[in-house]
């Protein structure tokens, strides 16, 4: 049977980007190369770009980093909603947009971090057939790349609301490996879904991969 489904995109960019020493979210993507001139992009607005080719709307999870992120947010057609605590952990923020994507009456959303480099639009059309082609008990679709799980992730209401019942205190895995039997895993030929830029060496290393 095939889902119906109109997806939200949700970007998870809250976090005070402590490892980088400066804002994550606006790092130029890609990374300059040496004599090449430093790119207008950056991660949040190829990751709002991104999600925007297959999502009805994104929305952008921000914290004390409101004001910095807020125009580039809007310039690329994204919105966005504060998560007022973000020191209680990213799942808070989780917590935080998906009960956005439900207020507005969604029922299905792609979740990715800030700091996740853009996977390409092959990657997210094969997440979305197989997430549309899924039985009723599979709440969730998973990228996978040499056995690494990564972002984006599909999820549709029944882990939406798995998500919102759990404590503050719980991570995403923790929910998800409560519901193992609700995921689907779907193999992608694309190494960008398990990358996260934490520090200014992964960013650097980013640099030494192929364009």
């Amino acid at each position: 049977m095939v889902r119906a489904s109109s997806f939200a995109g949700v970007i998870l960019a809250a976090g005070e980007s402590s490892r980088m020493g400066r804002e994550k979210a606006l790092l130029a993507w890609p990374p300059p190369r040496a004599g090449q001139a430093s790119s207008t992009e950056t991660l949040l607005s190829a990751g709002i770009r991104l999600l925007n080719s297959f999502c009805d709307f994104v929305v952008v999870v921000v914290g004390t980093n409101e004001n910095a992120l807020a125009r580039a947010i809007y310039v690329e057609g994204g919105s966005l909603v504060r998560n007022p605590d973000p020191a209680r952990g990213q799942f808070s923020s989780l917590q935080v947009g998906l009960q956005d994507v439900l207020d507005r009456g969604r029922d299905a959303a792609m979740i990715t971090l800030v700091d996740r480099p853009p996977v390409t639009g092959a990657t997210l059309k094969t997440l979305q057939g197989a997430f549309s082609v899924a039985p009723h008990e599979i709440w969730a679709v998973v990228p996978e790349f040499e056995g690494k799980h990564g972002h984006p992730y599909l999820v549709a209401k029944e882990m939406i609301e798995e998500f919102l019942r759990a404590p503050a205190t719980s991570t995403a895995r923790e929910v998800e490996h409560a519901n193992e039997e609700h995921i689907e895993y779907v193999p992608v030929d694309d190494p960008m879904i398990a990358l996260n830029i934490n520090t200014p060496e992964d960013y650097a290393a980013l640099l030494t991969r192929p364009n």
